[in-house]
């Protein structure tokens, strides 16, 4: 099993019923042995090209852990479906999101620790705009 996003585009006239067509294509998943599947519906968008003479689309995206041979069972099955404008099926690189999150973690604790300390040189309230930098006032 390995954890794949799937991203799919649905027709824009499915905005008003986008569950049914949601639940229609999660059984699509389950049915080819998916498990976890989370949705995240981004909603209606524009579409950078018209696609299927759709000006905008609705966007999904799924992430789910699938066996390896039932991605072409899928990608079969999502390009006879009419609810579906495009899709596209990736395996995210875990490693380097895990890089990414422990960075950016690293990178919270350092303005934390920054935005804690207080510095006792940058309390006093000198105007220096008004001098030209040897404390002598500009005319």
């Amino acid at each position: 099993m390995n954890q794949y996003e799937i991203a799919i585009i649905y027709d824009p006239d499915l905005e008003i019923d986008l569950s049914q067509a949601t639940s229609r294509i999660e059984k699509i998943f389950m049915a080819n042995g998916g498990k976890n599947v989370k949705s995240d519906i981004w909603g209606k968008r524009k579409l950078a090209y018209p696609i299927k003479k759709h000006e905008s689309g609705i966007y999904v995206i799924y992430t789910l852990n699938l066996p390896v041979d039932s991605v072409s069972k899928i990608e079969a099955t999502l390009n006879i479906t009419d609810e579906v404008i495009r899709f596209l099926i990736i395996k995210p690189d875990l490693k380097a999101i895990a890089k990414a999150e422990t960075a950016r973690a690293e990178k919270l604790k350092k303005a934390a620790e920054r935005d804690g300390k207080t510095d006792n040189d940058n309390s006093l309230d000198v105007d220096d705009s008004a001098t030209d930098g040897n404390g002598e006032e500009e005319n």
